[in-house]
């Protein structure tokens, strides 16, 4: 059985679903399967008779070992040089910065200020802070700035924050990357608020470890009659259906890029307003994997 199908097997018969024919598109979709180098999985799928959600949607995942002896979890930033206004910051699209990082895949990390460029959260890559969270020290996070992913052991791992600014400086990782909102903790969803950056249908990144200790890396691609998108209930649901324990929502709209080395961009960003993977947005972080 092909191990997409396995997983979705697996978790479709105790949730409760968005609706049943979520679960059984899901289930029975004709997904593209590619073993990349290293033991990383490509999958893909593009629903294109509004089956899920009841729209069309067009879904990548790349599954990885949570740790693996071929390559090292890695987080990059566009201010790849050292800078003491922690205000401001480079962007520069996720692909170059892949590139520049010699990775075999990668996706768009946390938000960033697209005006004055750097990340708008905490961010910490190899010990070195490139940029720290802008609002004050026990001033109310942002939604994005409430949990985390972090390098810790040469494994991903999620964390849960706290609801005031602070929490992210006393963190013991040399690797870290706000973002949010949190989607599933130990299995359970999160609860997400009601508001239009939530409830409304975007392009989505996401990352999540499953219960069988992969990590997926996920992009829903939207803002065209080809894929809508989707908002972060669905979101979650996704990535139940998909085995997934943990699970952050990473920045996504126009930022929304899968890369892969050999591949190129294989999403279909929506900043050109075509659907193709010409539309990538320039980004301020990146989560990767390198060779070792």
């Amino acid at each position: 059985m092909k191990p997409i199908l396995f997983l979705l097997l697996l978790t479709v018969s105790y949730l409760q679903a968005q609706t049943d024919s979520d679960s059984t598109a899901l289930v029975q979709g004709s997904w593209e399967i590619q073993n990349l180098t290293k033991g990383i999985i490509w999958k893909k799928i593009h629903f294109q008779n509004n089956e899920l959600f009841k729209a069309n949607q067009s879904i990548n995942i790349l599954e990885l070992p949570l740790k693996s002896r071929q390559f090292s979890w890695a987080l990059a930033t566009a201010d790849s040089l050292k800078k003491t206004d922690k205000t401001k910051g480079q962007l520069r699209p996720a692909s170059k910065i892949a590139q520049e990082n010699g990775a075999i895949v990668g996706v768009n990390g946390g938000f960033f200020d697209v005006k004055n460029g750097g990340s708008v959260d905490f961010f910490k890559s190899r010990g070195y802070i490139t940029d720290t969270t802008r609002a004050f020290k026990g001033s109310t996070a942002a939604f994005h700035g409430k949990a985390a992913v972090v390098i810790a052991h040469k494994k991903l791992k999620i964390l849960k924050g706290q609801p005031q600014v602070g929490w992210e400086y006393h963190l013991p990782y040399k690797d870290v990357m706000l973002s949010g909102p949190l989607l599933l903790l130990n299995g359970q969803p999160e609860t997400l608020d009601k508001n239009a950056f939530n409830d409304n249908r975007h392009p989505r990144t996401c990352v999540c470890i499953t219960h069988h200790n992969k990590v997926l890396l996920i992009t829903v691609d939207g803002r065209s009659s080809q894929s809508f998108g989707v908002n972060l209930p669905e979101l979650t649901f996704l990535a139940r259906q998909l085995g997934c324990r943990d699970a952050l929502n990473l920045d996504g709209g126009g930022s929304t890029t899968m890369w892969i080395a050999d591949q190129g961009v294989v999403n279909y960003p929506s900043d050109n307003k075509k659907f193709d993977h010409a539309g990538e947005r320039a980004v301020s972080n990146v989560l990767l994997a390198v060779p070792k």
